[in-house]
């Protein structure tokens, strides 16, 4: 399981929808500590008791959002706190399964992250502007090569695909998930289709944090090898 969403009644529905089998989940793994994909997280282990839940070492620090001047925390649940959680931290890659590893900790930034000027987290002891220090990504190898998972690619895209390439040098055949562009200048936008241009225009399934603007502008150069990936789809690499 990649991130679980905001709440337990959501997740449920989905699994109900998807006809998935909870019982089937050997592992879980969250891509950063927000509450909108971590939320549905304690539910699962009420479920499955002693689950192994792999994150980056940061997924506790404290988070928020700022509304109206006041901060919301929007960390990971309560729950996920507690003694007894059977966490799996790591700043370095770790493999899930012969075919899913994560890419670990996005350690350099030289270009820009995919951040928000109304998020914050806590550290030592100061509210600062989030650094987004726990973002992660998956990668999975799938025939002819591997394909890039993202939550909300918080640490940036080209960030990310830049420790990918560090990692791997295996024809990268998609980006699937968030990239979180919302924001993000068409300058930025620009660079980022050309980083995917070299990389040999893999196909994209962008959903959540992408933003219509940027998907829109991407489609430009990559027409109909981007698709919007909503709840419920499924991709198959055969």
């Amino acid at each position: 399981m990649w991130d679980s969403g905001e709440s337990p009644a959501l997740l449920q529905h989905n699994l109900r929808a998807l006809d998935l089998d909870l019982q089937a989940l050997n592992s879980a793994a969250l891509s950063h500590g927000h509450v909108d994909h971590s939320g549905g997280l304690p539910w699962v282990l009420e479920q499955r008791a002693g689950l192994t839940v792999h994150a980056h070492s940061d997924i506790l620090v404290p988070r928020y959002s700022e509304r109206k001047g006041q901060l919301e925390a929007i960390g990971v649940p309560e729950a996920l706190r507690a003694d007894g959680m059977n966490w799996a931290l790591s700043s370095e890659p770790v493999a899930l399964s012969a075919h899913v590893r994560t890419t670990g900790g996005i350690a350099e930034r030289p270009y820009p992250e995919g951040g928000s000027d109304h998020l914050f987290c806590r550290r030592d002891g100061q509210v600062v502007l989030d650094d987004y220090g726990d973002d992660l990504s998956l990668v999975l190898t799938v025939p002819g090569g591997i394909v890039l998972l993202c939550g909300c690619c918080h640490a940036g895209l080209r960030n990310t695909l830049a420790t990918l390439r560090r990692q791997s040098d295996e024809p990268l055949l998609a980006v699937i998930g968030g990239t979180h562009l919302g924001a993000a200048t068409r300058a930025e936008i620009d660079a980022i289709a050309d980083r995917l241009q070299q990389e040999g225009s893999p196909r994209l399934y962008l959903n959540h944090c992408t933003g219509a603007t940027a998907q829109h502008i991407l489609w430009g150069t990559f027409g109909e090898r981007l698709e919007s990936f909503s709840t419920g789809m499924r991709i198959v690499f055969d």
